[in-house]
């Protein structure tokens, strides 16, 4: 199994349950991973060094800690502009599985699961590709693995979506497949929709960026100074289509759920947890607060959160397979938990991909039902609030978000009114963009975030 992206959440998760199932005694699969990008270089030196070893600290609500070492990860390869150690082992018969982990904004797709074609990388990989380069995006190092694969004919391949983003393996597989089209090879094309699949796929584990604190309980606690440890909660899940085209690890031994459809574990997961994950990030940066427990500890943002589930998520959710307010009461447990000192500016980031992907939904469910969107209608009410004071240089950490374009958010925070400008954007909305009905539960939310901002500085 290959995997793009050795970041955090890749060595919490996947990671993880491939070691668990190690350790049980079944050594028929390895991972490999490299990343696709010249970044994170002292955590990817440090593996090579450790031959892919690492320690990882898992914190429970209570704040419980314990330690262990994972050494799933048989193969780190090292970064180079041709990734050429990436395709090499692409290209091997004996990988079956290409999984992958580059954040929602990597994808690079609209409301519509259109390319969008307005950003510069996919421009730029097109052109590589055409020359017999691979890029820095997603879909130029698959597609340029995918190539090298056909040509040294090898067997089909499983893509594993490994993100946060909804239908994320039929979504990310459309992105390919438009790319592959956009760079005119119809022989590549034909042999990845023939050759591969791309089940869809839930995960679920909080795992901060790790801290030296963390290197350093880690030495206290096992001896090992490791400089690529971190840190996730005890909390962890992975749920699966099972829709493997060439083989696949036995996960359900080690507690992966293999399913028939993720779409409800999927809903709830983007809804009630990762949309509030942001409003708390967003509302918490506002009232000045650096970590996540700190903001669900303050009353008023977790009613913000809480009256956000309750009133407008859970109805348009229901019926369910699964328990939704129980679900949401795990999740506000979780993000209070001080041990993981999670951080606003790591969960804020991407709010133009996140108020598409994990908040217009219910906004739109919820009109097309007639029903009111006051308690919805409160994130994106906060994230206009963070945007400009990001526009005013107000924020305390610097900002990251790869589908914001800077000038047009900027010019939204200028224009005379800042609300309708907001609602008219159509990277945040879509078809919904200037809906006179979001634009009125906009302009009311925004006077209530501006009272709790108020209350804040008091």
């Amino acid at each position: 199994m290959l995997h793009l992206g050795l970041g955090s959440f890749h060595r919490a998760h996947q990671a993880v349950y491939m070691h668990q199932l190690q350790q049980a005694g079944d050594r028929r699969w390895a991972l490999a991973g490299g990343n696709i990008r010249p970044d994170m270089a002292e955590t990817i030196a440090a593996l090579i060094a450790q031959h892919g070893a690492y320690t990882l600290e898992t914190v429970t609500p209570q704040g419980e800690r314990s330690y262990a070492r994972i050494t799933s990860i048989e193969t780190v390869v090292p970064y180079d502009p041709a990734l050429s150690g990436l395709i090499r082992i692409g290209t091997d018969d004996r990988t079956r599985i290409i999984s992958f982990t580059v954040t929602e904004a990597g994808y690079y797709l609209d409301a519509q699961n259109r390319l969008d074609l307005g950003q510069a990388e996919l421009g730029a990989d097109l052109e590589a590709l055409r020359q017999g380069r691979p890029g820095s995006t997603l879909y130029g190092a698959l597609t340029a693995i995918l190539r090298a694969r056909k040509q040294a004919g090898a067997g089909p391949v499983t893509l594993l979506n490994c993100d946060n983003l909804r239908h994320n393996g039929d979504r990310s597989r459309s992105g390919l497949l438009q790319f592959i089209e956009l760079l005119g090879d119809t022989g590549l094309l034909d042999w990845v929709q023939a050759h591969t699949s791309s089940p869809n796929a839930m995960v679920d584990r909080i795992t901060p960026r790790p801290t030296p604190a963390v290197r350093e309980r880690v030495k206290a606690a096992t001896w090992v100074d490791d400089a690529a440890a971190l840190m996730g909660e005890s909390f962890i899940q992975w749920v699966i289509e099972d829709r493997f085209v060439a083989g696949r690890p036995t996960w359900e031994s080690v507690g992966v759920e293999m399913v028939d459809s993720v779409q409800a574990h999927e809903e709830a997961k983007i809804r009630l947890l990762n949309a509030t994950h942001s409003c708390i990030a967003w509302a918490g940066t506002l009232a000045g607060y650096t970590f996540i427990h700190e903001g669900t500890q303050d009353p008023a943002i977790r009613r913000l959160a809480y009256d956000y589930v309750t009133d407008d998520t859970i109805p348009v959710l229901s019926p369910s397979p699964i328990d939704l307010a129980r679900y949401r009461d795990v999740v506000l447990e979780r993000f209070g938990n001080p041990a993981i000192a999670d951080t606003n500016q790591r969960v804020a980031m991407d709010g133009f991909s996140k108020i598409p992907g994990f908040v217009a939904p219910t906004l739109r469910e919820r009109l097309a039902r007639g029903e009111s969107i006051a308690s919805v209608a409160m994130l994106p009410a906060l994230f206009l609030a963070y945007l400009q004071r990001w526009h005013a240089g107000q924020i305390a950490y610097s900002y990251q978000d790869q589908a914001m374009n800077p000038a047009v958010a900027h010019a939204i925070c200028e224009a005379a009114d800042p609300v309708a400008a907001f609602c008219a954007d159509a990277t945040l909305w879509g078809g919904l963009a200037g809906d006179e009905r979001l634009v009125r539960a906009l302009r009311t939310a925004y006077q209530r975030v501006t009272l709790f901002i108020k209350e804040h500085q008091k």
